[in-house]
């Protein structure tokens, strides 16, 4: 599955690189039409990020969440420093099928887990974003990648697969923002390793050829963000592409 994804601030779509809110592009202030037109070429699931409401909970941009949610009928999953079940609560009312939560699954996991146990495994998608460090360990970034946590991938996942994890988001930082390809080795393994984990394959798409190989590799989908937004390729094309790999 191809997922769109659009990030947020301040009502503008925009992109950052690695993360870095001081290297970010921007892309308009309609994100809406985005959507739409994302829904009108195929899509089955969308994906936005509030960071804004990343940066500072206090400014979350429900208003505007609300109307792109009410504005399209497939499902859409939402992220964007989620750290607390008010936050969830509020996404899931104002009309998300699913919240993403990152940082606040590493601090704060029995919380984190009495929430899956709660909502449901399909109201949750956790965002793993990852650096590969020399000896292969996948070390889980927090706190917007500013800092390693210490624990790795698989450790986190085992540690959720008994309270019903069943959606995560895994990002290889170093691809992020990139268009330099999908890390495809890594989705194979982690794929083979938790065949119960539905994983979505995020960073590094910037063309057709990089969205072949993924399918094949296990992910349940791909999120794709500025290589729509920039035209490198359409959503029908790269819908086109994950049927027929």
């Amino acid at each position: 599955m191809i997922i769109p994804a659009l990030d947020l601030i301040d009502g503008n779509v925009v992109r950052l690189h690695q993360g870095d809110y001081d290297q970010r592009r921007d892309y308009g202030h309609s994100p809406l039409s985005h959507l739409q037109e994302y829904e009108r070429a195929g899509a089955k699931l969308l994906h936005l990020v509030d960071l804004t409401g990343a940066k500072d909970p206090a400014k979350r941009q429900i208003a505007l969440l609300r109307h792109l949610l009410t504005g399209v009928s497939v499902p859409v999953q939402v992220g964007g420093g989620i750290r607390s079940e008010n936050d969830i609560k509020t996404l899931l009312e104002a009309g998300a099928s699913r919240v993403v939560i990152g940082s606040t699954a590493i601090t704060q996991p029995e919380l984190v887990k009495q929430w899956l146990q709660y909502y449901g495994a399909d109201a949750i998608v956790l965002a793993l974003d990852i650096r590969i460090n020399a000896d292969g360990a996948k070390q889980v970034a927090i706190s917007g990648w500013q800092e390693n946590s210490h624990a790795t991938l698989e450790q986190i996942i085992e540690q959720y697969l008994p309270a019903g994890l069943k959606h995560v988001l895994c990002t290889d930082i170093s691809r992020d923002g990139t268009l330099i390809g999908s890390n495809i080795s890594l989705y194979q393994e982690i794929s083979q390793c938790y065949p119960q984990i539905a994983f979505q394959a995020s960073g590094g798409i910037g063309n057709l050829a990089d969205i072949s190989p993924l399918p094949a590799s296990g992910v349940a989908g791909v999120i794709v963000g500025r290589a729509l937004l920039e035209g490198k390729f359409t959503l029908k094309e790269a819908i086109r592409c994950w049927q027929n790999a």
